[in-house]
């Protein structure tokens, strides 16, 4: 028996099982040139196709020298055109006319050749994808229930991050470093079996670098030159919970249900936007049975079969949002939230109808709202969004109304310098605590009220217990502490004294987190007073203060404080300053700082 495998079959890694079977047993299988071509074409590239299919017919030769198969190679090398049209059809044509020249079976796991080679009077055998369980794979041994992530690297040790949003944990899965053949063995297995199970999709391929949705599981594999070495993480969700968990209250619920129309949920890495982002998912399509789809790059949300996941079409984000205004769902769920074009396509939406729910990094509530200025014309903010759901070590710990009015800005007093004021009042007790505005060429950020989110005395109390803790190792060293949040801080010391505080293999830093009960992390604090505050000049010009910044900044936005006091956020104008009017608060607080030689600062607005 003749036959003839195409590059699907080769790539998912099945034709080798397929030759040992009785039916197939001692054939002669012919692999075209062009097959080769491909494969060899994909693996310059880096992609981890291109070397599972070179792996696969390294073991078709193993089958050959013991004698279990016949094996040929035929045809000419197709050209560098033919190769760059290969997704047109060119090779899959040249494949075709080898078993058509041959009088062989072509085996393949690609429907469209089967249908193709059919209507051409070819025999043909279409073998289709399989079922796979997660624990078939190699790496399945490194999780455990309460596992989150897994980081596999070469020469390094595997590390799983273990627990729930909120007290998660860095730590060792195993004694020994691995080496690169075992994580290249592992790489290559998790790509076969992405090709041939039908509930997962490589979401990503480029030069060194592979993303896969391995069903729940989001994969991403890296190579040199994109990364220093061979890499692979996997992330998956550790719970899958209802909006009852979250114990909202019935006013959010509410709202929810009958007028939230443009709702963002925010929150810092790994503090459990995605979980909430599920529940809300589900509590629209089950609870009030809407037709809910997910826009995703990879498509990692863990929701129910009826609602779609759609990722982006021909690798853009845009055509897909066009596919969705012909569907016109009830709910749309935008995961996540990165570049202007992202948030141009979400307010897009939006202002055409469809209800959005958009994922977004941020590190304080107001953050999110932040980031969508100047992205969008600052009056349409409220149309876009009308809450903010900011979420922290798995729990909602804020939620923000928007909307538009028209007044005099807070700190203003005369009634001519009345204007349209986006204000973002705490939704559960009204009280205003943002104000955004223009002032001249600034947008303005005023923050209104105390946040929810300032430290507690116990935060404060820890920050000076790890000082005092870093001082009684190094007593001369200058050090600052900043507790990120109950568990976590970062300590910022001389850069010649971060040796001392790590200690040989980390054993400094583990002490003293053992110790206090408390993760922190270690930076230079040279870094801290260059990258993070700037003294700004102030100068006064006619009946304005002028707060003057380099050219080479125009259009950023800076955070001013005054005594170590954040006092507002603006955007630098054209000629490289902000200016406030003489008559207003935030120009008199400037002032008087200024009497008493309190520095005026600048501190970059991160998103």
């Amino acid at each position: 028996m003749k036959i003839v495998p195409d590059t699907s079959v080769i790539v998912d890694g099945r034709i080798t099982k397929i030759v040992q079977d009785k039916e197939f047993s001692g054939c002669e299988v012919i692999i075209p040139e062009a097959v080769i071509s491909e494969l060899e074409n994909q693996a310059n590239k880096g992609r981890e196709t291109g070397f599972n299919g070179l792996e696969e017919l390294k073991n078709l030769q193993k089958l050959y020298v013991d004698g279990k198969i016949s094996l040929m190679y035929v045809g000419r090398r197709p050209t560098l055109e033919e190769i760059s049209l290969a997704r047109g059809g060119e090779i899959d044509a040249m494949i075709r006319d080898t078993a058509g020249d041959h009088d062989a079976v072509l085996i393949t796991s690609d429907k469209v050749q089967k249908e193709v080679a059919e209507a051409q009077g070819l025999e043909a055998i279409y073998l289709r994808q399989e079922m796979i369980g997660y624990r078939d794979l190699e790496i399945g041994k490194y999780f455990q229930e309460d596992t989150m992530s897994i980081h596999l690297k070469e020469n390094v040790v595997p590390l799983a991050k273990k627990g729930k949003p909120g007290n998660i944990k860095l730590v060792k899965i195993d004694s020994k470093p691995l080496k690169r053949i075992e994580i290249d063995k592992m790489a290559r297995e998790i790509v076969e079996r992405a090709k041939s199970d039908f509930k997962s999709f490589v979401e990503i391929e480029m030069d060194g670098a592979t993303v896969i949705q391995f069903r729940e599981y989001r994969i991403s594999i890296a190579k040199p030159p994109f990364s220093d070495g061979v890499e692979i993480t996997v992330v998956r969700p550790v719970t899958r919970v209802s909006l009852k968990d979250y114990k909202l209250p019935n006013k959010l619920l509410e709202r929810l249900r009958d007028t939230a129309k443009g709702i963002l949920i925010a929150g810092p890495p790994g503090a459990g936007k995605t979980t909430f982002a599920q529940a809300a998912a589900d509590f629209y399509s089950k609870d009030l049975g809407a037709i809910v789809k997910t826009m995703e790059s990879p498509r990692d949300l863990q929701v129910g079969d009826e609602i779609t996941q759609y990722a982006p079409l021909e690798k853009d984000m845009a055509k897909t949002a066009d596919i969705l205004l012909l569907v016109r769902p009830d709910y749309t769920i935008y995961d996540e939230l990165r570049k202007t074009k992202d948030f141009r396509i979400f307010a897009d939406m939006r202002l055409a109808g469809v209800g959005m729910i958009g994922v977004v990094h941020a590190t304080r509530p107001i953050d999110a709202i932040q980031r969508i200025i100047g992205r969008v014309e600052l009056g349409m903010i409220p149309s876009i969004i009308d809450t903010t759901i900011f979420i922290n070590d798995g729990e909602v710990a804020a939620i923000y109304d928007v909307s538009l009015t028209v007044k005099v800005p807070t700190g203003m007093l005369e009634a001519d310098l009345s204007r349209p004021v986006i204000e973002i009042k705490d939704f559960e007790s009204g009280a205003l605590v943002h104000e955004i505005y223009t002032y001249g060429e600034q947008t303005i950020v005023m923050e209104v009220g105390k946040e929810k989110f300032e430290k507690t005395p116990i935060q404060k109390i820890a920050e000076k217990e790890i000082a005092q803790e870093i001082k009684g190792r190094i007593p001369r060293a200058t050090v600052e502490v900043d507790m990120k949040s109950d568990k976590r801080a970062t300590v910022w010391i001389d850069e010649k004294n971060i040796p001392k505080i790590i200690g040989k293999k980390g054993k400094t830093i583990d002490e003293v987190e053992k110790k206090l009960g408390i993760s922190i992390g270690v930076e230079p604090i040279q870094s801290r007073k260059v990258d993070e505050f700037t003294q700004v000049n102030v100068e006064l010009s006619g009946n304005y203060v002028v707060l003057n910044f380099h050219k080479n900044v125009v259009g950023t936005p800076f955070d001013i404080l005054v005594d170590g006091d954040y006092l507002f956020t603006a955007t630098v104008g054209k000629k490289g300053n902000i200016k406030i009017k003489k008559d207003i608060e935030l120009a008199n607080i400037i002032l008087a700082a200024l009497k008493k030689n309190i520095p005026i600062l600048a501190r970059l607005r991160k998103e």
